[in-house]
């Protein structure tokens, strides 16, 4: 059982997501968690509302049960198989998180001044959250897809609109993370 229970390769997980990704196009499926929110919404009936919404659902029944799995398996893998002594965290990154006053992680994958509980004590927090909750749903459906369709599902398609949505995933990341998250934090 220690070998479940550890933390797994990136070359061990990231195989498993190939064969994951090679079964979906064998049966002609394509993987995405933002087409999930439009499942949904057509399941509680705004299908007669917006046109958007006004397709057969039960179609994509099965991309519903991924996002089920994906939030059984971070359960699973936050409470059962969370071991702090196999985080290790670059000492450059525990500075550059200092200089911003955030603390170590300390055996987390994330800390908790930005991720914890605690964030929702703060207006200005719950503002940039709800902002950034907005600007990542436009973005998801001006660029026709998330980040895990985009560059799981459609770069394993070879699909040269995934390609240029991943690069312009990771632009938007490196300006986020360099110029404006110092911004915002302090």
């Amino acid at each position: 059982m220690d070998i479940i229970f550890q933390t797994w390769s990136w070359f061990i997980s990231g195989f498993l997501i190939g064969m994951i990704m090679l079964s979906l196009i064998y049966f002609g499926k394509s993987f995405g968690m933002s087409s999930n929110l439009r499942s949904l919404c057509s399941m509680a009936g705004l299908g007669k509302r917006v046109a958007f919404f006004d397709f057969d659902w039960k179609a994509q029944r099965w991309n519903l049960v991924v996002v089920l799995g994906a939030m059984l398996g971070g359960f699973v893998a936050v409470h059962f198989m969370g071991d702090a002594s196999n985080v290790a965290i670059n000492p450059k990154t525990i500075a550059q998180l200092a200089q911003l006053g955030i603390e170590a992680p300390n055996g987390k994958l994330m800390p908790d001044a930005l991720f914890g509980i605690s964030i929702l004590e703060s207006p200005k927090s719950i503002f940039i959250l709800l902002i950034g909750g907005v600007l990542i749903g436009f973005g998801s459906r001006y660029a026709g897809g998330c980040t895990s369709g985009h560059a799981i599902s459609g770069l394993s398609n070879l699909q040269i609109p995934s390609l240029k949505a991943v690069i312009g995933f990771f632009i938007g990341g490196l300006i986020m993370a360099h110029f404006l998250l110092p911004l915002i934090v302090k």
